[in-house]
């Protein structure tokens, strides 16, 4: 298991477009995925519990990743928000 913080930049936070692109990624990973924003746990790759954790900017979200790529998957992830997911 390997997990990483990174802090939201998105000015909107993880609203439909980006909650989306950050899903679709996920989904398309082999690791166990979740995201921790303050007491909210959730799997990532259903958009309507990412949706849920009502992440915004400047939260600092925790990613973890278990599975056999899991730091592949760990890196693409983070790597996807500090981009900002498009925006």
């Amino acid at each position: 298991m390997v997990q990483q913080k990174v802090t939201v930049k998105n000015p909107s936070g993880f609203h439909m477009r980006p909650a989306n692109i950050l899903s679709q990624l996920c989904m398309k990973c082999t690791s166990n995925i979740t995201i921790t924003a303050g007491n909210k746990t959730v799997n990532p790759k259903s958009l309507l519990l990412l949706m849920s954790a009502a992440i915004m900017c400047g939260m600092e979200v925790t990613v973890t990743c278990e599975g056999p790529d899991e730091e592949k998957d760990l890196k693409t992830i983070i790597d996807a928000i500090e981009s900002g997911l498009g925006e």
